[in-house]
C-alpha cells in the first residue's frame, strides 16, 4: 500500500442531529469552589496562537491575578498553624536539605500546574524513605497539621496544591526503583520515580510501562496511581486497578501499611489497596511503594492518521477497529477539525493530511510481535474502512520518524493547548461518556460558547473538552459569567447521560462539589465514613474529593 491511502469511495454522510435541546441560559455558579488565576496579555486570542513560539518562555512575561473565593471556602479551624517549634520537629525528621522554606521553591510548589489553583504553605518537605513520611505524618496528625501529598504537581484539578496554608510533602526524592523481575515483569518502585524514566528503564529490559500519558517526563508514579491516571493506551494495557499488584501506604496515624505484594492471584480478604488506586488522591494515605505488573514492548508498531466526515464515522471505525485489528489494537484517539488546526498553529507540526478538510481525526496504533503481520492486517483495515465509506482520506506512518511525528501531534493536544490556557483563561474537563453520546456534548457547547476544543481516547469513551476565552475583560465578572455557562451544565449533562465527572483527572478541589453528579449519596457518605476511620482528624489533602 501506498504511503498515502488510496481514496476508494467517499459517503456523504449528513451530520446527525444531538437529539438534546438544552436551555442555553446561564446557570447560577457557586463561586466558593474555585479561587482562579487569569493572566495579562496584549494579544487577541487568534495573534496568540499564531506568534507564540513552541518551547518560548512567554509566561514569564504574565502576571498572575487571583480571583478570592467567597467565604463560604474558609480554612478548616481544627488544623494547627505552623510554629517554629514543628519546623523544628519536621528538620529533625527529614534533616536541612529536605526542609524546604525559599519563598521562590515555595510560590512553585503551591502553585498548579495550570497557575489555577494556588495555596499559601510556609513549609515543603522531601522525605526519602517511608518512615520519614510516618514520622511526618504522625507528629502532623498529633498537631493537627494538614498535609498535601505532591508528586510531579501536573494534575488539571487543584489536588495536588494546598488551598490555604497545609505542609507540602513531595515525594520526588523517593525515586528508587527497588527490583525488577524479568521473568514475571513485576517492576517495584518508590512512589517519586518519574514515569518516563519507569519507561526508559523498562525498555532496556525488552519491556514497558502499561501507562503512558502527556505529562510523563514530569508526573510521579504515586499520583499516577492515587488518581488512576488511564493516559493513551487504556484500551490495549487496561487501567491501574489492574496492572498494580501491590502497595505500600503510610496512614494519618503514621501506620506503615505493608500491601506490597507481588503475586498475580491473592485472595485473601479485601483488596484494600484499591482504596488509594483511585479517586482516594491522597486522602487516606499516602502512597510510597508500588508493584506494578508491566508487559513486554513488542517490536512492531504501526501508526495510521485518518480523516472522518462525521462523528457517526468514528463510532463505526471503533467497531471496525476491534473487529479487524483485535489483539493489535493498542490506541484510538481522536480529534476533531478545530482542536487540530489550533494545535499545528500553535505547536509547528506538519498536517500529516494536508489536503484533508474533514472534521475529525483518528490516530489508531497497532503494537505487536510480527511486522509485516500487523501491517498487513492495519493495511487491509484501513482498505476496508475507504471501501465502506467510513473514512475518507488517510496516512500509514512509513517508518519511526513518521510515528513519532503522529504521536508528538497527539500529546501535543496535552502539552500545547494548556499554555494557550494559560494566557488568559481554560476549563478543563475529563468526562467519561457513552460512546453514543460523546460528541453530542461538544457541539452543544459550542452553541453556547465560541471556543470548544474537543479530543480525547475514543476508544475507551474519554472526552477532553478545553473551553477558553476568544477576549479577555479582565473583570472577574466576565470570568464568572463564562463559567456560569458551562458549569453545573456540563456536569448535569453528564449524569443525565450515565458518564462520570472524572473520567481520569480526579476530583481534587475543582470537583469535589460535583461527586454526587456521579454518585450516589449513599456512596458519597460511605467514603465520609471511610475517610473518617482512616483519618481521623481530617490532615490529608483537605478541602479535596469530597467536598
Amino acid at each position: 500500500m501506498n504511503k498515502r491511502c488510496t481514496l476508494l469511495t467517499r459517503l456523504s454522510i449528513r451530520a446527525r442531529s444531538t437529539g438534546d435541546e438544552e436551555n442555553s441560559s446561564s446557570t447560577t455558579l457557586d463561586t466558593s469552589r474555585y479561587t482562579f488565576f487569569f493572566h495579562e496579555f496584549s494579544l487577541s486570542f487568534q495573534n496568540l496562537i499564531a506568534r507564540v513560539s513552541p518551547g518560548k518562555k512567554w509566561l514569564e512575561n504574565c502576571r498572575a491575578y487571583s480571583v478570592p473565593a467567597s467565604s463560604k471556602v474558609v480554612r478548616d479551624e481544627r488544623f494547627a498553624t505552623l510554629d517554629d517549634q514543628d519546623i523544628k520537629h519536621f528538620s529533625g525528621i527529614v534533616g536541612s536539605k529536605g526542609l524546604v522554606v525559599d519563598k521562590d521553591e515555595l510560590e512553585v510548589a503551591n502553585t498548579d500546574w495550570m497557575r489555577k489553583f494556588k495555596g499559601s504553605a510556609q513549609l515543603l518537605l522531601r522525605p526519602q524513605s517511608s518512615n520519614q513520611v510516618a514520622e511526618i505524618l504522625k507528629y502532623s496528625s498529633s498537631r493537627r497539621i494538614a498535609v498535601v501529598p505532591q508528586g510531579g504537581n501536573t494534575g488539571l484539578v487543584g489536588g495536588s496544591v494546598p488551598v490555604f496554608d497545609e505542609v507540602i510533602v513531595n515525594l520526588g526524592a523517593m525515586n528508587s526503583i527497588i527490583s525488577f523481575d524479568e521473568v514475571s515483569g513485576i517492576l517495584i518502585c518508590e512512589a517519586g520515580c518519574i514515569l518516563e524514566t519507569l519507561d526508559k528503564f523498562l525498555a532496556d529490559k525488552g519491556f514497558m510501562f502499561p501507562l503512558d500519558l502527556g505529562a510523563k517526563g514530569s508526573c510521579q508514579i504515586g499520583g499516577n496511581v492515587s488518581t488512576n491516571a488511564g493516559g493513551l493506551r487504556l484500551i490495549r494495557y487496561g487501567s491501574l486497578h489492574g496492572n498494580i499488584l501491590g502497595l505500600e501506604v503510610v496512614l494519618s496515624d503514621g501506620t506503615i501499611l505493608d500491601m506490597l505484594s507481588s503475586l498475580r492471584k491473592d485472595n485473601t480478604g479485601y483488596d484494600l489497596k484499591q482504596l488509594f488506586i483511585a479517586g482516594a488522591e491522597g486522602t487516606l494515605g499516602v502512597v510510597t511503594k508500588v508493584a506494578v505488573l508491566t508487559p513486554q514492548k513488542l517490536p512492531s508498531v504501526n501508526v495510521g492518521f485518518l480523516a472522518c466526515t462525521d462523528y457517526t464515522s468514528c463510532q463505526k471505525m471503533l467497531l471496525e477497529a476491534r473487529k479487524h485489528l483485535g489483539e493489535v489494537l493498542s490506541a484510538f484517539e481522536f480529534i476533531d477539525s478545530f482542536a487540530l488546526d489550533m494545535v499545528l498553529k500553535h505547536s509547528g507540526d506538519r498536517h500529516p493530511l494536508p489536503d484533508a478538510k474533514e472534521k475529525f481525526y483518528l490516530l489508531i496504533e497497532t503494537t505487536g510481535s510480527n511486522q509485516s503481520h500487523d501491517k498487513e492486517k492495519l493495511d487491509n483495515f484501513v482498505e476496508t474502512v475507504l471501501t465502506q465509506g467510513l473514512v475518507v482520506d488517510g496516512t500509514i506512518a512509513q517508518d519511526n520518524t513518521q510515528i513519532s511525528n503522529f504521536w508528538h501531534i497527539r500529546e501535543a493536544w496535552f502539552l500545547q493547548l494548556p499554555p494557550l490556557g494559560k494566557a488568559g483563561a481554560v476549563y478543563k474537563y475529563d468526562l467519561s461518556i457513552p460512546i453514543k453520546d460523546l460528541y453530542n456534548l461538544v457541539e452543544i457547547l459550542r452553541e453556547r460558547l465560541a471556543t470548544v476544543v474537543a479530543y480525547g481516547h475514543l476508544g475507551d469513551g474519554n472526552l477532553h473538552l478545553n473551553i477558553s476565552a476568544p477576549d479577555y475583560d479582565e473583570k472577574a465578572s466576565f470570568f464568572f459569567q463564562l463559567l456560569a455557562k458551562i458549569e453545573p451544565f456540563v456536569y448535569e449533562w453528564t449524569a443525565a447521560h450515565k458518564g462520570s465527572v472524572s473520567a481520569e483527572h480526579g476530583l481534587g478541589f475543582m470537583k469535589a462539589h460535583a461527586i454526587h453528579y456521579s454518585r450516589s449519596p449513599e456512596t458519597v457518605e460511605l467514603m465520609r465514613k471511610m475517610k473518617a476511620m482512616l483519618d481521623p482528624n481530617g490532615i490529608l489533602n483537605p478541602y479535596k474529593v469530597i467536598a
